[in-house]
Order: structure tokens, then C-alpha cells, then sequence
């Protein structure tokens, strides 16, 4: 019998981190599979990149208002699209 080495598959999910309308910051997978609420950005973060997998790139920083919602998909309206920032990992 032969023996076959798959490649890890990439679980990454990505997260969607801003404010909601009473200025608490909300971490949400674009999926609703998880999501919280948090007192400061660096909280939300550090939950998003726990939960991910450690995957930075595959976080998305927004100024508009989101609101934790985990029974439906978070949507990204066209109008907000310029106001997104993927975040990068710093070499």
C-alpha cells in the first residue's frame, strides 16, 4: 500500500473587525462561524488571529459600523469597499 502526503488544507477564515453603533469593537468571521465583542481593537485582534488560525492576512479592518450578528453572513456593501484595510503581518 502506498502512502500519500496531502498538503495541510488552509483553514483560514476571514474576519471582519470594526465598531458598532455603541462604540464597542466587534470581531466577526465573514461566515458568522464566530465572533465577539471587545473593549479595544488589540482584544478583538488577538481574538480574531486565535481564532483563524494566526492567519493576519485574511483579517479586514473597516470604519464602518458592524454589528455582531451570528445568525447570518456579515455583508460588505460596495459603498464601504474603500473604506476596508486588509491588515498585513510587518516583516
Amino acid at each position: 500500500m502506498k502512502s500519500i502526503e496531502e498538503p495541510p488544507s488552509y483553514t483560514a477564515n476571514t474576519v471582519i473587525i470594526g465598531r458598532n453603533s455603541r462604540g464597542n469593537w466587534v470581531a466577526q468571521e465573514l461566515n458568522g462561524l464566530f465572533g465577539g465583542l471587545f473593549v479595544n481593537r488589540a482584544q478583538a485582534m488577538k481574538y480574531a488571529l486565535f481564532e483563524n488560525g494566526h492567519h493576519p492576512e485574511t483579517i479586514v479592518l473597516t470604519a464602518d459600523i458592524i454589528e455582531l450578528d451570528m445568525h447570518h453572513r456579515v455583508t460588505v456593501l460596495p459603498e464601504t469597499i474603500g473604506s476596508i484595510a486588509i491588515v498585513r503581518k510587518a516583516a
